[in-house]
C-alpha cells in the first residue's frame, strides 16, 4: 500500500491552515482510485507568532510539527521531509494558492514512473497569478531550460510530489524560499525522471511574504550557483563565446573602416578597440574557466566529464580543449611574428600612428596564446587525474 506525505510549512497562516488542511484530508478517496492507500499530513509550524500550530493541532489526523523560531521556508520542508512516512512525499503552501484537490492527478504520474513531479501554474486554467510574478516564473523556467537544455515550465512551483529515495539526489537544499528552484536546477542536472501536471492557481489568504525584488534575485543567484555546481562550462562558456563575439564585431567594424582608406580613428572607434581587446582576452579566460571547472566538478561527483556548453564536442574526433594547444602555440607565433614585424618597420621609419594597431593585436596574440597553453597543460592534468579517479571506482 503506497503512503503519501504531504507536508504544508506555515508561518502566521492562522487564516488560513484550517481550510487548507481540510481540502487535503478531502482528498483522500480520490488518492485511492490512483493506488494510493494511505495519506499523512503533516503541518509543520514554522515559529509562528499566532494560533497556527494550535489551529492545525485541534483537527484530527494532522501531525504538527513546531520549530521554536522561524527557520524558514526550506528548513520547515525539510523537517517536514525528514519525519515523513510515506514513500510518495508531496507539498504545497499553507496559503490557499494551490490545489490540493490535484495531488491525485500529481500521485498519478509519479506511480507510473516520474520521479519528481510539478504542479505547472503555467500551464494551468484559470490563474490568478499576478502579472509581475507572472513574467518572473517565465523568466526563471527558461532561464532552467537554457542552463539545462531541458523542458520546465514551472521551476519555481510550491506543489510538488516526488519519490523519497529522491532526497539523497538533491539534498542539500536551502532553507529559504529559494528551496523550490534549486531542487528544480538540481533534479534536471541530476537527470532525474520529471513530470509535469497543469494546475490551477488562486489569489492566496492573507498577505504574502514574497519579496518580488529580494526573492526574485535570491532565485536568480541559486540557480545560477548550483548550475555552477553541475555544468560550470554553460555559464561560463556561453559568457566567454559573448565576449569573443564582441571582440569579432570590433575587429571587423574595425577591418571595414580601415578598408574604406580611413586611417585616423575617433575618440569613440579607439573605446571600443579597447574594449574589444579586453573582451576578447576575458571571453577567452572565461571559456577556458568554464572547461576547467568541468573536468573538477567531474572529479568531485566522480563521474565521466560532461560535455556541458552544446551537450556534443565542437569536434567529433577530439574534444575542443584538446584544441587549446596548437591554438595556442599558434596564436603566440602569429603574435611574435606581427610584434617583430612592427618592431623592424618602427626600426626603419615607419610613423608609429600607422604601426600601434599592430602592437596591439600583436600583444593580444601572445596574451591569448599564452593562456591557451597554460590551460591546455592544466586540463591535461586534470584529465589524467579524472580517468584515474574513474578507474579505481568499484564497479556495482
Amino acid at each position: 500500500m503506497t503512503t503519501l506525505s504531504v507536508v504544508i510549512p506555515a508561518y502566521n497562516e492562522e487564516s488560513g491552515i484550517k481550510e487548507i488542511a481540510q481540502r487535503v484530508l478531502d482528498v483522500r478517496a480520490a488518492l485511492e482510485g490512483v493506488g494510493v492507500g494511505r495519506l499523512e499530513l503533516l503541518v509543520v509550524d514554522d515559529g509562528s507568532r499566532d494560533k497556527t500550530a494550535a489551529i492545525a493541532g485541534s483537527m484530527a489526523d494532522v501531525k504538527v510539527i513546531q520549530h521554536p523560531t522561524n527557520k524558514g521556508y526550506g528548513a520547515a520542508l525539510k523537517t517536514g521531509f525528514g519525519q515523513a512516512e510515506g514513500e510518495l512525499i508531496g507539498f504545497l503552501d499553507a496559503d490557499g494558492t494551490y490545489p490540493p484537490e490535484y495531488f491525485p492527478q500529481l500521485c498519478a504520474e509519479a506511480l507510473l514512473g516520474a520521479d519528481l513531479v510539478i504542479g505547472s501554474r503555467m500551464s494551468g486554467a484559470d490563474s490568478q497569478m499576478p502579472i509581475t510574478r507572472r513574467v518572473g516564473n517565465l523568466f526563471f523556467a527558461n532561464l532552467l531550460s537554457l542552463m539545462g537544455r531541458r523542458r520546465v515550465s514551472d521551476s519555481a512551483s510550491g506543489m510538488r510530489v516526488f519519490k523519497r529515495d529522491l532526497l539523497q539526489q538533491i539534498y542539500p537544499l536551502p532553507d529559504g524560499l529559494n528551496l523550490t528552484p534549486v531542487m528544480s536546477t538540481r533534479a534536471v542536472h541530476e537527470e532525474i525522471r520529471m513530470a509535469e501536471v497543469p494546475i490551477p492557481y488562486s489569489e492566496r489568504i492573507g498577505r504574502s511574504k514574497l519579496s518580488v525584488v529580494h526573492d526574485g534575485s535570491l532565485f536568480l543567484r541559486s540557480m545560477v550557483w548550483t548550475v555552477l555546481e553541475y555544468n560550470p562550462v554553460r555559464i561560463l562558456g556561453l559568457l566567454g563565446l559573448l565576449g569573443m563575439g564582441f571582440a569579432a564585431l570590433t575587429f571587423l567594424g574595425l577591418l571595414f573602416t580601415r578598408l574604406q582608406g580611413v586611417t585616423t580613428l575617433e575618440p569613440w572607434n579607439i573605446a571600443f578597440l579597447f574594449a574589444g581587446a579586453m573582451a576578447a582576452v576575458i571571453g577567452i579566460s572565461l571559456f577556458s574557466l568554464g572547461i576547467t571547472f568541468n573536468y573538477l566538478v567531474s572529479l568531485f561527483h566522480k563521474r565521466p566529464i560532461r560535455q556541458g556548453l552544446f551537450g556534443r564536442p565542437l569536434f567529433k574526433r577530439t574534444p575542443l580543449e584538446k584544441q587549446f594547444g596548437w591554438m595556442g602555440g599558434l596564436a603566440l607565433v602569429v603574435g611574435l611574428i606581427i610584434g617583430a614585424a612592427s618592431l623592424v618597420m618602427g626600426l626603419s621609419g615607419w610613423d608609429m600612428n600607422r604601426l600601434w594597431l599592430y602592437g596591439l593585436v600583436s600583444a593580444m596574440a601572445v596574451m591569448i596564446g599564452v593562456q591557451l597553453i597554460v590551460f591546455w597543460v592544466l586540463l591535461q592534468v586534470l584529465a589524467e587525474l579524472s580517468q584515474r579517479e574513474l578507474a579505481v571506482q568499484p564497479v556495482i
